[in-house]
């Protein structure tokens, strides 16, 4: 549904200083809030001009409540909901809301029942001459947000992941090469710019190298500026000479760049103001990383005053802010005139050009055949060599896996053509001297509590390592590799996702019809 929005000169004349603040918030939107609770937001868009909105999935699922303490409720219906709540909204707005998400690999990231496309640390698998494939993934998600209404796809995340303890980036980042990171970030933005959808890169000055999830406390980057300018710093220069919608900045202690201070770089002038300001040239719309975060939102607890600190660092739009009504007030008591509308004016421009491409799209993207050709590129023979895996796939060999072995698309495939037996890894610990073909799925993609793994099975699974043959598919997280002995398998081949056409692509792989291509674009012994 296409929304008119008048132009900025006629904007800026029409809107009262209020009305213009109004648009520089961005509250959240929760797909499975109450009635109640839209009631409330549809009156704080009319009542206080609200700018736009960022969705998430429900409150118990929100980050900073740590990995569902809370129930999560589950909504099969959730893009019929969205959809529905987009257009209330829409309604409630005075003028036309800006829409935004992080679908950072699709709107499954919030969304149930909707398109999923790998995660960047697989995307950063991919061979150099295969980035039209991330090209593609781009424009498919772009596609599925202009379809529920969604004008801003609040990614790629272009920060170089260079520990292996990070909680919160890892799988989110294309890697640990500062290049690579912003060559495919850079084919991501061209898709998606390619269907008139926004992005933003995220999370300056960089989340990379840390061990503390912002979402629960202040990560401490304690680089040197030569340092930061080598690395961090580096996929943002790099895109930002190339040309940007808007970055967002994270909530990241980095004393290097704030002149000493240990101040959170999302309230910092002399980060945002001074070093993506003046000395990389941004011009155009910066966001903060979501208020509610506990790095900033737990030591403010007077209500405005973290909204306007993030506003007079030089945010143009505050993510997630959670006191609007009081924030506004805080800007408009304190702020000057030209700073107000230096914002508006940067905000309001890129609410024409989200609008400016707003043509209507009414279909999700089919997912499988772009993920299959992703699958059969990054596919990575990690160790071992292609006659080693031939040769293992003649023998007698026993598989075994950590999940339920009938609901493995990677065995189900191979029985097809090969005949074997299949036991769990519990089951698994008596074997010796064995030819052993292991196909590990972690259970979470994030590396808290072991990946998700009870730990007596990686014991097992390293005395197995030990004392067998052993030929291990990952399909997962490839830093899980940490955790484990690998370098006692005889072969070790990274799938990174547990899709099922990623589980046929292996099958074909073992069998010798995928050749492996992919590289892995993180370090696996860094502990």
């Amino acid at each position: 549904m296409r929304y008119d929005l008048i132009k900025y000169e006629q904007a800026s004349t029409d809107l009262t200083a209020k009305e213009k603040i109004g648009q520089l918030f961005m509250p959240a939107a929760f797909i499975n809030d109450s009635e109640e609770e839209i009631v409330a937001l549809e009156k704080l868009i009319a009542t206080h001009y609200i700018g736009g909105i960022c969705f998430f999935h429900s409150r118990a699922s929100a980050a900073t409540n740590f990995e569902g303490k809370k129930k999560v409720i589950k909504n099969e219906n959730s893009y019929d909901t969205l959809k529905l709540l987009i257009k209330r909204y829409q309604k409630a707005a005075k003028y036309p809301l800006l829409i935004a998400i992080d679908a950072e690999w699709g709107l499954a990231m919030r969304i149930e029942n909707t398109p999923q496309y790998p995660y960047a640390i697989t995307l950063g698998a991919l061979p150099e001459n295969e980035g039209h494939l991330i090209f593609e993934v781009g424009k498919n998600i772009a596609n599925d947000c202009k379809s529920a209404g969604i004008h801003w796809n609040l990614s790629p995340v272009v920060d170089v992941n260079n520990n292996p303890n990070n909680p919160v980036i890892g799988y989110r980042s294309f890697g640990e090469d500062r290049n690579l990171v912003t060559e495919k970030a850079l084919q991501f933005i061209k898709g998606t710019q390619s269907e008139g959808v926004l992005t933003s890169i995220k999370h300056f000055p960089g989340h990379g190298d840390t061990a503390t999830d912002s979402h629960l406390g202040l990560p401490l980057i304690n680089k040197s500026r030569k340092e930061l300018d080598k690395n961090e710093l580096f996929p943002f220069k790099e895109i930002i000479d190339q040309g940007i919608d808007s970055v967002m900045v994270g909530h990241l202690s980095v004393p290097a760049l704030s002149d000493g201070k240990e101040a959170p770089s999302s309230i910092s002038k002399e980060i945002i103001k001074g070093v993506l300001r003046s000395e990389l040239g941004f011009e155009g719309v910066v966001i903060s990383d979501a208020l509610n975060m506990h790095a900033v939102a737990k030591n403010y607890p007077e209500k405005g005053e973290l909204e306007w600190l993030a506003f007079d660092a030089g945010n143009d739009i505050l993510c997630f802010a959670e006191h609007t009504k009081e924030g506004i007030s805080k800007i408009l008591e304190n702020a000057l005139p030209n700073q107000i509308e230096e914002s508006f004016e940067r905000v309001w421009r890129l609410k024409e050009k989200a609008f400016a491409g707003d043509k209507e799209v009414t279909t999700l993207t089919q997912t499988d055949s772009l993920n299959r050709r992703i699958s059969e590129k990054c596919i990575t023979l990690h160790k071992g060599t292609s006659s080693n895996l031939a040769e293992f796939a003649k023998t007698k060999f026993i598989a075994i896996t950590n999940i339920e072995p009938s609901k493995t698309t990677f065995f189900n495939h191979l029985r097809d053509h090969l005949e074997f037996d299949v036991e769990t890894l519990p089951n698994a610990d008596a074997f010796r001297n064995k030819n052993l073909l292991v196909a590990l799925f972690p259970p979470q993609v994030k590396p808290n509590n072991l990946f998700g793994f009870n730990p007596e099975d990686l014991k097992i699974l390293n005395r197995l390592l030990a004392v067998n043959k052993v030929t291990l598919y990952l399909f997962g997280n490839p830093y899980m590799l940490n955790h484990i002995e690998y370098s006692q398998a005889e072969t070790v081949v990274l799938a990174y996702q547990n899709f099922e056409v990623f589980q046929e692509t292996a099958s074909n792989h073992f069998l010798g019809r995928v050749e492996s291509s992919g590289k892995l674009s993180v370090k696996s012994n860094l502990i």
